[in-house]
């Protein structure tokens, strides 16, 4: 049996896979730019302000919970339009800090209430089920604890719903501490690439999006239409999209409002967020794409919903990849195979990183016209970022196909806007959250690293030409693995310390 024959087509299939994945970013982008003036409008003006209900699911929000409240008080609305509603399911003091800015918003004449939960049964999806039920208001205002809406929101956004079809309006999420470090720079690149581009592209191509589970505007009645919120998935958002769209309610896409939002600002919050999403997705996938395809939806809307469903499984074969490439690089390839090689080997190429390079770099022309060319020098360390998170997130998969249950996990928020917050952040990881107790990923990814770090060295050995790309999956292993280790280390260092001063 020739192995090498099955080693190297394993190889190029896997990256038929990725580059598959890689085409549909540029098929995004032309969307995008072909149907970039299809801007949506209201179809009328209310003449009367409808109520509107805004509910702010929190968990252990200490740190951001006032400064979420004070944005959600300064909101462009009447006060007896407006209802707001504190779901929170804290086990610190979060929970006092909740009642006592309820009372001071009714002082202030607002209508405000804190429905607490001592049970967290459905977490996220659970509190905004029973919240829902008791809510006033015929539309929902969603917004996560580290959001600051602008004072506009709702007057930019409510009259959507003057027509009676539309069951959602979503806003594009900003970074209100996008220049905060290295890591945030990176996230804002990558989450603008999906909320500009992807979103948009989608929405005013006539094909499905999802509520992204913030910052956005629900009407009441199409959650319960859709049989209400779900919780056996990590990602109820999306679920519940697809099941109100295969309803046949359309959603609105506001690219040109944003609602700034906070990025986690640290390796351990970025991982446990990407691992929530990753996973929720493949689960979402699992549970409801054979309905897609029973629906009565075009076949573009159908193909479109596939690859947004199946897209993190590409972490599977990124993961494949790593150990694929070793014998592609170690062995001298027949001198009558090296041009087909060297063609398929560039086709692909192009497909899996100058198509990812090529949509990201849309999303900053989109989202900061002037200063595009700013993000260039970051788009390498985007994609090692994203090869470095191969491991974490391919364990996410994994989870989800086998059918691994896991807590929801919520992003760590400190309430940072600023790069001089940086010595209060490193106090509030200590007082408020917790590193990972788990090494076996950091682990796995320094490894990982290691193991190009010596194919690297092998190659130089051994006078093979060293591609450059070789540099990106060991600089994203060992940057990720590094970062969660570090962040154990520095989380044990007061408690040593604390003990040293007790004895």
């Amino acid at each position: 049996m020739n192995y090498n024959f099955i080693w190297l087509l394993c190889y190029l299939l896997v990256l038929v896979g990725l580059a598959g994945y890689g085409f549909h970013r540029l098929t995004i982008v032309y969307l995008y730019w072909k149907n970039r003036n299809n801007k949506p409008q209201p179809k009328a003006r209310f003449r009367e302000l409808p109520v509107v209900t805004v509910q702010l699911p929190m968990f252990n929000e200490k740190f951001v919970v006032d400064r979420l409240l004070e944005s959600v008080a300064a909101l462009d609305y009447p006060k007896d339009k407006l209802e707001i509603q504190i779901l929170d399911d804290s086990t610190d003091d979060t929970t006092e800090q909740c009642y006592r800015k309820v009372e001071e918003l009714k002082s202030r004449g607002f209508d405000a209430v804190c429905i607490h939960r001592t049970d967290r049964t459905g977490f996220k999806a659970g509190a905004l089920e029973a919240a829902t039920k008791v809510a006033k208001g015929e539309f929902l205002l969603i917004l996560d604890a580290d959001f600051v809406p602008e004072p506009d929101l709702l007057q930019k956004t409510i009259h959507y719903f003057t027509d009676e079809g539309v069951g959602l309006v979503q806003t594009r999420w900003g970074h209100i501490n996008r220049e905060y470090n290295l890591l945030t720079r990176i996230q804002g690149m990558y989450l603008d690439g999906h909320f500009a581009m992807e979103q948009t592209a989608r929405n005013r191509s006539g094909r499905f999006f999802t509520f992204n589970g913030t910052a956005g505007i629900w009407r009441k009645c199409v959650i319960g239409d859709a049989g209400g919120w779900s919780h056996d998935t990590l990602t109820e958002d999306m679920d519940l999209s697809y099941r109100v769209q295969l309803k046949g309610w359309r959603f609105i896409y506001l690219n040109d409002v944003v609602t700034p939002a906070e990025l986690p600002v640290d390796m351990d919050g970025f991982k446990s967020q990407q691992h929530r999403w990753t996973k929720g997705s493949i689960q979402v996938c699992q549970k409801i794409l054979l309905d897609i395809w029973r629906s009565k939806a075009p076949l573009k809307a159908k193909v479109e919903a596939t690859t947004h469903l199946t897209c993190n499984y590409s972490y599977l074969l990124l993961a494949l990849l790593c150990f694929l490439v070793y014998p592609i690089c170690t062995q001298r390839i027949p001198e009558n195979e090296t041009v087909v090689m060297w063609f398929v080997n560039v086709a692909l190429f192009f497909l899996t990183s100058v198509a990812v390079c090529i949509f990201y770099m849309s999303a900053q022309i989109v989202v900061r016209p002037k200063s595009w060319w700013k993000e260039l020098p970051y788009l390498p360390l985007l994609l090692t970022l994203s090869v470095g998170m191969a491991v974490n997130n391919a364990k996410a998969v994994l989870e989800a196909i086998f059918g691994h249950q896991s807590a929801f996990v919520r992003t760590p928020k400190y309430g940072v806007e600023q790069k001089e917050n940086r010595q209060h952040v490193s106090q509030l990881k200590r007082n408020g959250y917790k590193a990972i107790k788990s090494v076996v990923i950091p682990v796995l990814e320094i490894a990982c690293g290691t193991f190009f770090l010596n194919l690297i060295i092998l190659m130089i050995r051994q006078g093979h030409y060293i591609s450059p790309i070789l540099m990106i999956p060991f600089l994203g292993f060992y940057y990720t693995g590094f970062c969660s280790l570090g962040r154990m280390i520095s989380n044990l260092m007061p408690a040593r310390q604390t003990a040293k001063a007790k004895n």
